[in-house]
């Protein structure tokens, strides 16, 4: 059971008690790992204040019924814990979860394969991206999910999804956009306009989409490997025909070139300052 005073009292250390980021710049936040402690075999993932207590409450409940319904469709996910920490601004949210080793996640594997090896960490990823579309159609909720290369690890063969929050459960379209905001290290996020609101919104209409997840996989690969964007594509849409035949035609049109991010989010990402770095 995780010691809640141990956990805050670690929060609130300097640096070098704490642990550096262990990545860049995420959306939501900058996750560490201590050096040394009862959390150093854990990375710990620290969101912004919530002052309302019930808006708080139900996104505990939402993390926890997320990872449970993640593992359900056939998801690997570390061991993963959320809390609610209360201070004067607010509840805060943290997960703590299990730390895997940086040698597997799949970013860095990506960049460092020959082209066949990056076509079978593909395929690893896109199993579990397809075994969870096909399971998550018997469930009744509204159900998303982020499988994107810096949100996997593979080890053995076997790909680690490890990015749970936001959880993509219960919340509506309008709410998840509000909370794609409220939750954001960027000030610059948090104050945008309408109409950037409705852009930042739209988001995550990947992530609900069976198709788009696994075009967005790949159009991720041919960024990060262009040169072999060529062979990217046609395992997409020849993994698209075998594994996911329901939406075969959709996938097949979403790689007849190199998928793009929108340009929005390529703005977005610049003014943020966020890099393509895994997100643990």
């Amino acid at each position: 059971m995780t010691d809640l005073t141990a956990l805050r009292a670690l929060i609130e250390a300097d640096t070098a008690t704490r642990g550096q980021p262990v990545s860049k710049l995420g959306y939501f936040c900058a996750p560490f790992r201590p050096a040394a402690g009862p959390f150093s075999d854990r990375v710990i993932k620290v969101y912004r204040a919530l002052p309302d207590a019930g808006q708080a409450a139900r996104l505990a409940q939402a993390h926890d019924d997320y990872a449970r319904v993640l593992r359900e469709c056939g998801v690997p996910l570390p061991e993963t814990a959320f809390h609610l920490l209360d201070y004067p601004q607010g509840q805060v949210p943290v997960i703590v979860q299990e730390a895997l080793d940086p040698a597997t996640l799949m970013r860095p594997q990506m960049i460092d394969a020959d082209r066949a090896g990056a076509l079978a960490l593909m395929q690893a990823a896109g199993e579990v991206i397809a075994t969870f579309w096909d399971r998550a159609r018997a469930q009744p909720m509204r159900l998303g999910f982020h499988p994107s290369i810096r949100n996997f690890a593979v080890a053995e063969g076997r790909a680690i999804f490890f990015d749970t929050f936001p959880p993509l459960i219960h919340y509506s379209r309008d709410e998840m956009g509000r909370m794609l905001l409220q939750f954001s290290e960027s000030r610059l996020m948090r104050s945008v306009g309408p109409l950037m609101r409705a852009r930042v919104t739209g988001i995550q209409d990947e992530w609900y989409s069976p198709s788009e997840t696994l075009v967005g996989l790949v159009g991720s690969a041919c960024r990060l490997r262009p040169d072999d964007a060529a062979a990217f594509l046609d395992w997409g849409r020849s993994f698209g025909a075998k594994r996911m035949d329901w939406v075969a035609d959709e996938i097949a049109q979403g790689l007849d070139r190199p998928p793009k991010l929108p340009g929005y989010w390529t703005t977005f990402r610049k003014l943020m300052g966020l890099q393509g770095e895994p997100n643990v």
